[in-house]
């Protein structure tokens, strides 16, 4: 696994594709947000970069895209999405595609407010082709078989009736309900194993079986597990604030990046060159 504070300071011709997840953003973190703001400039610096993969968990949690839309312009001005959404659109405008997934807690997200950066909506399992490999793209929260309660919920909730339910709704009742849901998840999580909260062995070989990788988030523990078939299952990292109490604290994320050789004879649209090789990245992130 490679380190490094900013993606423009190491090979920053050769990466081609980024892939990021768990950064649960909200008002309340100010210093997450202020360090995907500072990805997005490496990103908009990084000269042959041409997709950017937000595979879930991007928001901590998303009432729906109306809570964002139909602000007055005034409101949206000074909201702290809308930095976001103008690098997003500017790194689109340069040629980079940028390709969002749901997670557990932004099922809600919708294709209407990825269009104000030319962002599009992606349904896992998402299939990648790297060099002759193909990755299977995934959240990972289905993965997590041995949670037989969580799944029961995630099924109840990901069904168009009960997303068309709740965003009938008014944004306040679905604010009430998101920080009931929150709250009840935070307590079932405190009496569960570790293990029951991490992916099933039989779930992972079966969503390998016609894939020759597997990368998901969600779980927060990054890592590269190697099968003894020669397949890989890798897992980018959550987003986190450490050294808190210092004067300088950091962000710290474990993405993915996809490289080609500098040197190579490519097109600039040719994504699945066979030169391209996957590996993780610890990026960090000190924050003003």
């Amino acid at each position: 696994m490679q380190n490094f504070n900013h993606l423009i300071t190491t090979r920053p011709h050769e990466v081609r594709q980024l892939l990021i997840s768990d950064l649960h953003l909200s008002p309340e973190e100010p210093a997450l947000v202020q360090a995907f703001l500072a990805l997005l400039d490496d990103c908009l610096a990084l000269p042959a970069l041409k997709r950017l993969f937000i595979l879930g968990d991007w928001f901590e949690v998303w009432l729906g895209d109306d809570a964002y839309l139909t602000l007055s312009e005034e409101l949206q001005q000074t909201h702290w999405l809308t930095p976001l959404v103008a690098k997003l659109k500017q790194l689109r405008v340069d040629g980079c595609e940028i390709l969002v997934m749901h997670g557990n807690r932004d099922f809600l997200l919708g294709q209407p407010f990825c269009n104000l950066f030319g962002g599009e909506l992606i349904l896992e399992p998402y299939t990648l082709a790297v060099g002759q490999q193909r990755y299977r793209l995934e959240h990972g929260d289905a993965l997590c078989t041995d949670d037989k309660k969580y799944q029961f919920f995630r099924r109840i909730m990901r069904h168009r009736l009960t997303q068309w339910y709740l965003l009938n709704k008014s944004l306040e009742k679905r604010l009430a309900i998101a920080d009931k849901m929150r709250q009840k998840s935070q307590q079932n999580n405190t009496t569960k194993a570790a293990y029951i909260m991490d992916v099933n062995e039989a779930s992972v070989n079966k969503a390998l079986y016609t894939f020759d990788a597997l990368l998901h988030g969600h779980t927060h523990r990054p890592e590269i597990h190697r099968s003894n078939e020669g397949k890989s299952r890798y897992v980018l990292g959550d987003w986190r604030l450490l050294d808190q109490e210092t004067r300088k604290p950091k962000v710290s994320a474990v993405i993915g990046a996809i490289t080609t050789e500098a040197s190579s004879n490519r097109s600039d649209n040719n994504l699945d060159s066979d030169e391209a090789e996957f590996d993780l990245v610890e990026f960090n992130f000190l924050l003003r």
